[in-house]
């Protein structure tokens, strides 16, 4: 009887045990999840950011600014401009 008892007694107590580790393993991945959340929201901040920049960089009346400022295009005069014949009958017709 007194080794049953034991026997009861030691898997109460691995059960305690066991209660005790899942808590603290369930409050560890709790706190894992909120930082790791955390960063996802830090990453999205940063992925809008970056968006925006790239829409702006991307405006063509910048693009045309920069083409005409910082690298001095102009648009052709009408005699400047060559028209090229894409349907030529070079081509070999099958």
């Amino acid at each position: 009887m007194k080794g049953h008892l034991a026997v009861l007694g030691f898997l109460v107590l691995c059960s305690a045990l066991a209660v005790v580790y899942t808590k603290f393993r369930s409050r560890y991945l709790f706190t894992q999840i909120g930082t790791v959340e955390l960063a996802i929201s830090n990453y999205q901040v940063d992925w809008d950011k970056l968006q925006l920049e790239r829409s702006t960089l991307a405006a063509p009346g910048r693009i045309e600014g920069v083409a005409r400022g910082k690298l001095g295009f102009v648009f052709p005069k009408r005699e400047e401009i060559v028209y090229l014949d894409i349907g030529s009958s070079d081509r070999k017709k099958n």
